[in-house]
């Protein structure tokens, strides 16, 4: 293979690709339409409240009403009438955007039936407000229908809600905060960051290959060029568009979203913590020699000053500055990297047997199958990390660099990676080699819809 002639074509393909319209938009216009995302939700959570509601109340219990009380969202009004039929198509006229019927009391279930008129369906807030003031005052009177003196408080004080604390132990006993909640969400957002890369960015290697090939510039190509050579710079060549990409995403989304807490404030997205809490957060996201170093979440337990421990955004933070990062980037880079390759030569083979796009479809399945199938496992992952059905197609190759970024968060041993990443690079030689042959002989081939009996032909013959 002449590099000088496949660094020719990996730049070719690369500056083909980053001056187009389309890599520029969605460049800087992702972050952009996920920051204004981010700053819609801010806005909508800090400044929307609901609009005030009046409630008249037809209260035939005799036990409800008092627990009604205001709020700065509902305004509850007692009514003399006692048939809900005489006002409940007239809300207007006794002043009430909702009428609340509450029935007589049931003195052989010790409950009552509660029923809403509006003109417009309430909000799930509002509902939810109603309920569960009508609850309490249920709760109460068959409380008092006991007799017990102090039976209420006995109750209350029986009441137990524990908030677990979760650490992690390592081998040297130093322990660590532990959220799954955040495992949950990084989890997710690596397998389906990866997932959508390599389908993105391989179907654009298919769709260039396809592109050459029906408008015959490849046979102009390989007059000066191997095949291989070929196929490789493409396959590199839009590798290094993902990652530039990529790269930029991360800045540029960086970059806006500091923009965002500088002009919305720190406070609002941090949970509310004090300056205290977070000058604790800071000193200790610089301790030890690098990112991937575990630190040391005890002065966070005594911040929070609490005896459930760390709970809140605290935990989160906690939970956050304890992964281990330098695993993540290095495992997230040569998962995607490998699986990318892998992907990416099956997907150039296919591209070569085919002149249009629209026969591509019954050579992608057995390709794309597997892609789908190590995503939906890697929802499951979230949920048992250490299964063996999760483990297992954590080292099958064509599932394993979803599957297995999927479990880095929870914790992975590094025999493991090493193993499925060995796996992954000896899977992709293999492909690559049978890809290269059968791409040597496709893009030459025009005028017959290509089968897999026909890439297995060439394939032998090659």
């Amino acid at each position: 293979m002449d590099f000088k002639k496949l660094g020719i074509i990996i730049e070719r393909e690369y500056l083909n690709k980053v001056k187009k319209k389309s890599f520029l938009l969605t460049t800087f216009g992702v972050p952009i339409l996920f920051a204004a995302m981010y700053a819609v939700m801010i806005f909508i959570m800090l400044r929307t409240e609901g609009d005030s509601k009046r409630i008249a109340v037809i209260d035939n219990s005799g036990i409800v009403m008092e627990k009604l009380e205001n709020t700065k969202q509902l305004t509850f009004t007692q009514l003399s009438e006692t048939d809900p039929e005489a006002v409940k198509n007239n809300l207007s006229d006794i002043d009430a955007d909702i009428l609340l019927y509450i029935s007589p009391l049931d003195s052989a279930t010790k409950s009552v039936t509660a029923t809403t008129y509006a003109d417009k369906p309430m909000g799930m807030e509002t509902a939810e407000v109603i309920e569960n003031r009508i609850n309490d005052a249920v709760e109460a009177y068959r409380i008092d229908s006991y007799g017990i003196e102090g039976l209420d408080q006995i109750l209350a004080d029986v009441h137990s809600n524990i908030h677990l604390t979760s650490y992690t132990v390592d081998e040297k006993g130093k322990e660590t905060i532990s959220q799954s909640e955040v495992y949950m969400i990084i989890s997710m957002l690596l397998a389906m960051g990866l997932y959508m890369f390599i389908a993105i960015f391989s179907g654009m290697v298919m769709s260039s290959v396809i592109e050459e090939k029906s408008s015959r510039v490849v046979e102009v190509l390989v007059s000066s060029v191997k095949s291989t050579e070929l196929m490789f710079g493409k396959i590199i060549g839009v590798a290094l568009v993902a990652l530039t990409q990529f790269l930029l995403w991360i800045v540029l989304t960086v970059l806006i979203i500091g923009i965002i807490g500088g002009v919305v404030g720190m406070d609002k997205l941090t949970g509310g913590m004090d300056s205290s809490q977070m000058e604790q957060i800071q000193e200790m996201s610089t301790m030890g020699t690098g990112m991937g170093n575990t630190l040391d979440l005890q002065a966070l337990t005594d911040t929070a000053a609490v005896a459930e421990g760390p709970t809140g955004m605290q935990a989160i933070l906690g939970t956050l500055s304890s992964l281990n990062y330098t695993q993540i980037f290095v495992s997230f880079f040569l998962f995607f990297i490998f699986g990318y390759l892998l992907y990416a030569s099956l997907f150039a083979a296919i591209g070569s047997a085919v002149e249009n796009e629209a026969d591509t479809q019954q050579l992608q399945i057995p390709v794309t199958i597997p892609l789908l199938i190590g995503f939906f496992v890697a929802f499951y992952a979230f949920r048992s990390p250490e299964s063996s059905l999760v483990w297992w197609f954590s080292m099958i190759p064509f599932t394993s660099p979803i599957v297995m970024l999927a479990r880095i968060p929870f914790g992975v041993a590094t025999w493991e990676l090493i193993l499925s990443i060995g796996l992954l690079i000896l899977t992709f030689v293999a492909c690559a080699w049978v890809s290269a042959k059968i791409y040597k002989v496709g893009i030459l081939m025009y005028g017959k819809k290509s089968t897999f009996k026909d890439l297995w032909k060439w394939l032998k013959e090659s």
